[in-house]
């Protein structure tokens, strides 16, 4: 679609999907109600909007208007006084759409942190992977698409077998290998030049996208397990939210990284390799860092009970 009709028309692919299942929810879906739900935090819900969306636009921004303009400065304390705000706001909420409490599980802190590692990490780099191929190696877009599919497909096909291998060996065992994996992928994808051959890439794409499917899935269950029943889906939300901001974050600093290089007279190609190698190394650094702290700081049986002590009636 790119190749034909430009980079807008990748917009267009989930329109009929989302209406297939538009129509197939109302065929099939039962309603369902509750009727104990609290209220909606809408101070949150409008704090947690602006900030996190300040924080994006700086990010995004900042590439091309210059991280010290004002409008990108502006945007950054923006972000930090309304998240500060939030924070205050949702600890003294009887009802808060997100928990501060939860951050005390050290498990539930622990997965997100690392979530934003794996967001920051593989769409960081994912944004890249096309990009090499195009501008280094000269493919063109359709092309260039095939190419990337290892590191799609190998997550597709090993996804599934993620959460049980987290549930016979234990999520720190799963989760560090994947980041292992992972960082050692994108560190010798660091090392590709324009005269790589192709047979000397996949297969490192292959080894970055099965280190992440070992570690998406895992990660997600380590939140829920960390909380009680009845919060489920809020961990889960929180844990995709986590993740989507470590991928805004991958994608600015990475960036940033091919446009310093550049700037200091380095090719596109250099900045490439650096771009890998710094998600590479960060990505280590959280395999490291599950490894220690990727444990419950408390049993299940104590944690849950406590959680649902403190969530008003």
């Amino acid at each position: 679609m790119v190749d034909a009709f430009g980079w807008p028309a990748i917009f267009l692919v989930n329109v009929p999907i989302g209406a297939v299942l538009l129509l197939a929810g109302l065929r099939v879906l039962d309603e369902s109600r509750n009727p104990g739900a609290p209220a909606i935090d809408i101070p949150g819900t409008v704090l947690s909007v602006l900030g996190v969306g300040a924080l994006t636009y700086g990010l995004i921004e900042g590439g091309s208007r210059g991280w010290t303009s004002p409008v990108i400065l502006g945007g950054f304390a923006a972000a930090v006084v309304i998240l500060a705000a939030f924070l205050v706001v949702e600890g003294r909420a009887a009802t808060p759409m997100l928990p501060l409490r939860l951050f005390r599980q050290r498990l539930f802190t622990v997965s997100n942190t690392a979530m934003v590692v794996v967001g920051f990490a593989l769409m960081g780099s994912a944004f890249f992977f096309s990009q090499f191929f195009v501008y280094v190696q000269g493919s063109s877009i359709l092309r260039a698409g095939l190419q990337t599919l290892p590191a799609s497909a190998a997550m597709v096909i090993v996804s599934p077998f993620a959460g049980r291998f987290a549930a016979r060996y234990g999520f720190r065992v799963v989760v560090t290998a994947g980041l292992a994996l992972a960082g050692l992928g994108l560190l010798a994808l660091g090392s590709v030049h324009a005269d790589t051959g192709y047979g000397n890439v996949w297969w490192r794409l292959a080894v970055v996208g099965i280190g992440f499917a070992l570690t998406m899935s895992p990660l997600t269950g380590a939140a829920i397990q960390a909380v009680s029943p009845q919060e489920g889906g809020l961990a889960s939300g929180i844990s995709s939210t986590t993740r989507q901001i470590g991928a805004v974050l991958g994608v600015a600093v990475l960036g940033a990284v091919v446009r310093t290089r550049e700037s200091g007279g380095a090719s596109f190609e250099a900045g490439l390799n650096s771009a890998f190698v710094a998600a590479g190394a960060v990505t280590l650094a959280c395999a490291v860092f599950t490894g220690l702290w990727l444990v419950r700081s408390r049993p299940a049986e104590v944690a849950a009970p406590r959680a649902r002590s403190t969530t008003p009636s």
